[in-house]
C-alpha cells in the first residue's frame, strides 16, 4: 500500500465564517467526497420519476460540440432480473470475451493501486483472495447489480472517437453526483462491457451501439462492511503540477 502518498477519506474544510458561494462549494464538495462505489443495497424501491430527475440533471454534462453521445438503458423489475440471469449464465458458460479493462502488463504504479484495492475489497467481504469459488460468487453479484433496485447500462455509438467517450464519462459522473445529492447510492461497473453481445440482444440495441459499462443505483445498506471499506486517494501535490502561480 502506498500509505505515504495516499490519503483516506479527506475531510472538507470548515471555515469559521462563509458566504453563500463558500456554502455552495462546501455542499458540492461534501457530495463529491461522500460518493463511493456501493456494493450492497437495501431492499427499498426507487421510483422512476426520481431516476428521471437524476438523468435530467446529469444531461447538463459537457460534450464536444454538444453532440451528447450518451445513451442509457434503465432497468428494473423483471427486465433487470432477466438480464442478470442471462449474464450469469454467460459468465458460467465462459462464452464472453476475456475482460480487457487494463493493458498487460499494467504499469507498476497502477498495478500497486489495483492490488491495494483488491486487498481492501475482499477483506471487507471476508473473502480470502485465494478462495476462487467465493470470489466468483462475488463477481456474479455484479451482474445482479449488487441487489440494487435499478440497473443502468451506458452505451455509445461505436463509431465515435475517444473524446466522445470522455463525454460519456462526464455524464456518468454527473449521474452519480446527482444521485448522491438525493441520498441515493451508485456503483459504476465496467464488468458489463465484456458481455456486449447478450446485452445488446436483450436490450435490442442498434448495430452501431456498444456497451460501455453498467451502474447499480439504489439506497445503500449502511450496515454492509463492503460499503464502509476506505479507498484512498492521492494528494493533489502527487498528481498535479502547478506552473506560473505567484508565491
Amino acid at each position: 500500500m502506498m500509505a505515504d502518498t495516499l490519503i483516506d477519506e479527506p475531510e472538507v474544510a470548515q471555515p469559521a465564517a462563509e458566504g453563500p458561494q463558500e456554502a455552495i462549494a462546501r455542499c458540492v464538495a461534501t457530495v463529491m467526497r461522500s460518493r463511493r462505489a456501493t456494493r450492497a443495497f437495501a431492499a427499498q424501491p426507487l421510483r422512476r420519476e426520481v431516476v428521471e430527475a437524476i438523468l435530467q440533471d446529469a444531461a447538463f454534462a459537457p460534450s464536444g460540440a454538444n453532440i451528447q453521445p450518451w445513451r442509457v438503458h434503465v432497468l428494473s423489475g423483471a427486465v433487470k432480473n432477466a438480464l442478470t440471469d442471462l449474464l450469469v449464465a454467460a459468465s458460467r458458460a465462459g462464452t464472453a470475451p476475456a475482460p480487457q479493462h487494463f493493458p498487460e502488463p499494467l504499469p507498476d504504479t497502477y498495478r500497486a493501486r489495483l492490488m491495494d484495492f483488491g486487498a481492501r475489497y475482499y477483506a471487507s467481504l471476508g473473502i480470502d483472495r485465494n478462495d476462487t469459488p467465493a470470489r466468483t460468487r462475488q463477481t456474479e453479484r455484479n451482474y445482479a447489480f449488487f441487489g440494487a433496485p435499478v440497473g443502468l447500462i451506458f452505451s455509445i455509438d461505436r463509431r465515435l472517437k475517444p473524446h466522445s467517450w470522455i463525454d460519456l464519462g462526464l455524464f456518468a459522473q454527473n449521474v452519480m453526483l446527482a444521485a448522491k445529492a438525493r441520498g441515493i447510492d451508485t456503483c459504476p461497473q465496467v464488468a458489463f462491457a465484456q458481455f456486449h453481445a447478450p446485452i445488446a440482444a436483450h436490450l435490442h440495441m442498434s448495430a452501431d451501439e456498444v456497451t460501455a459499462f453498467g451502474m447499480s443505483m439504489g439506497y445503500g445498506d449502511p450496515e454492509a462492511e463492503v460499503n464502509r471499506a476506505a479507498m484512498p486517494r492521492e494528494r493533489v501535490q502527487d498528481f498535479a503540477r502547478f506552473s506560473g502561480f505567484a508565491g
